[in-house]
């Protein structure tokens, strides 16, 4: 029996007297991709080169917030001497959204964001729509996240600052894999005056600054949703440990950027899994920090909660390491990583309400979403 790669098919002589069996991997036809602000060339890259080399055509929507990028790598495939039709720009919201969705001719939909506002909409189009279903089309669907750390009193502690800092506040928390919640075990108030004081430290202002460690979130509406989160958790009794709304820049005035969206690096404390702040994906540079008795116990508090894309843990101890990795539910898991994003050869494999679909994506798991199977 000869196994093919996951774009070939298979190939068994003689299961019968006389009879050989192949199997063999068509594309689909037409694809299609739904992508969010954050990434905007890297996320349609996840998308349309398979796609398109399994033998399909794409259709892609960018964001309607930055959809320049797309445009780019259109040209730059024009370029390559991809033919027309095969790679195709749409941009829109809601209604190019149901249109996808409503196409027959369109086999299969991908899509990256959240699960609120406008990308909940389009996860519900996507997953739940009927004509997506009557139709069978195959659906992808990456979503919010709540992605944790969890650090032990024997964590290196340099190193686990560096990490926490980085993957809370780098991107300006605006990243699916951004680490929005630690939880201590054992004591957390030597870790957050240390958090506090490197956090400090960071520069907050344009992101086309060359000195800047954060930028500003992608909007106003996005400012006011983080910032309303972050006060839901100060009324609901956590500790504000460092407030960056309402950050003062350059002596309260930035050149240029006045009125940019920003918002410091902030840190929360005495954190409880029934705050809003801490059920919400937040989406912005604000680092949430639980504290636990036990290993055992932090593993629940993570496990608990609704969403599994990825979790970190921080320790010296390699039983410690390999019991998080077992018992841990989450979808890609780091030790002593910042942020367990694979490598594109390894498929992205968020679980629980991070994803939704038929298959992950990237390497072999998305080739196989773009194709389908046939024997003879």
């Amino acid at each position: 029996m000869w196994n093919g790669n996951s774009t070939n098919g298979e190939f068994v002589p003689n299961v019968s007297s006389g009879i050989d069996t192949f199997s063999i991997r068509e594309p689909l036809g037409v694809c299609a991709g739904i992508c969010p602000f954050n990434f905007p060339a890297m996320i349609p890259l996840w998308m349309f080169p398979v796609a398109v080399t399994c033998g399909n055509t794409f259709v892609l929507k960018p964001s309607e917030k930055d959809p320049g990028a797309s445009i780019m790598l259109a040209e730059l495939a024009m370029e390559a001497g991809l033919p027309d039709g095969v790679l195709n720009i749409v941009h829109g919201t809601q209604n190019i959204v149901n249109a996808i969705c409503d196409d027959e001719d369109i086999r299969a939909v991908s899509f990256v964001g959240s699960n609120t506002g406008l990308h909940a909409h389009i996860f519900t189009s996507i997953s739940q729509r009927k004509t997506c279903s009557v139709m069978h089309k195959c659906r992808q669907s990456n979503m919010g996240a709540k992605n944790h750390a969890i650090v032990l009193p024997d964590a290196s502690i340099d190193a686990t600052l560096n990490a926490l800092v980085a993957a809370g506040f780098g991107a300006a928390g605006q990243r699916c894999m951004a680490l929005s919640t630690v939880v201590f075990v054992g004591d957390s108030k030597s870790w957050e005056d240390k958090l506090l004081e490197r956090a400090k430290g960071l520069k907050v202002t344009a992101g086309t600054e060359p000195d800047a460690d954060l930028g500003p979130v992608i909007s106003k509406q996005a400012k006011e949703r983080i910032c309303k989160l972050i006060q839901s958790g100060v009324e609901g009794g956590a500790r504000l440990v460092l407030d960056g709304r309402n950050i003062v820049l350059y002596g309260n005035e930035v050149p240029g950027y006045e009125h940019g969206n920003f918002i410091g690096p902030t840190i929360v404390s005495g954190v409880t899994a029934d705050m809003e702040c801490y059920k919400e994906e937040i989406f912005g540079p604000v680092l949430l920090c639980m504290q636990a008795d036990s290993l055992d116990e932090a593993m629940k508090i993570v496990n608990r909660n609704k969403y599994g894309n990825g979790a970190s843990i921080f320790t010296s101890s390699v039983v410690a390491a390999m019991k998080f990795q077992t018992d841990i539910e989450a979808g890609q898991v780091g030790i002593n990583v910042l942020i367990p994003v694979p490598l594109p050869f390894f498929s992205f494999t968020g679980s629980k309400a991070s994803f939704a679909g038929d298959l992950n994506f990237y390497a072999r798991l998305e080739f196989s979403f773009t194709l389908r199977s046939k024997q003879w």
